[in-house]
């Protein structure tokens, strides 16, 4: 599949959400975020002569925008940061909704990339079969690993 820029702005555009989705699932902030989605990006550009067409392009996407999140969190995590912080943060929201929303995406970005992987695309709506076809298992698979990692996370919930 050859793709022009003209094309690959309009499958960005379209997809753009679901990159977005998975970058922000592995980024500690929106600055991390922002940098994910733009190496998201350039490895679909590089990707895109490659694309076989034997699944959906969607499916394709969002298994590039995971393998590259999770190449990036290896590596995060090889480096040595130090890490600054300020004392307030102006942008926190402070009503409940906001902080249960917090509270579940901290408890999901404490389980393993793969795990987060998966409940994150089920969060999507996302088929039992299409999550097998982006992250590589089966179905059934799917299945059970979505049931285990609710069990983890209701122990989170009881451990804190």
């Amino acid at each position: 599949m050859e793709t022009n820029e003209k094309e690959f702005a309009e499958i960005v555009k379209q997809h753009r959400s679901a990159i977005y989705t998975v970058c922000y699932m592995f980024a500690k902030d929106a600055d991390e975020a922002d940098d994910l989605f733009q190496e998201v990006l350039i490895n679909l550009w590089k990707g895109m002569g490659a694309f076989k067409e034997q699944s959906k392009i969607s499916t394709w996407i969002w298994r590039v925008s995971f393998n590259t999140c999770i190449s990036a969190d290896r590596k995060k995590k090889k480096r040595k940061t130090v890490r600054l912080s300020m004392d307030i943060n102006l942008y926190e929201d402070r009503d409940e909704d906001s902080r249960q929303i917090k509270m579940l995406y901290e408890r999901i970005h404490r389980l393993k990339p793969f795990d987060r992987a998966i409940v994150m695309l089920w969060l999507e709506g996302i088929s039992y079969e299409e999550i097998g076809a982006i992250v590589g298992i089966s179905t059934k698979n799917v299945s059970v690993r979505l049931v285990r990692i609710k069990e983890e996370l209701k122990k989170m919930i009881n451990n804190q």
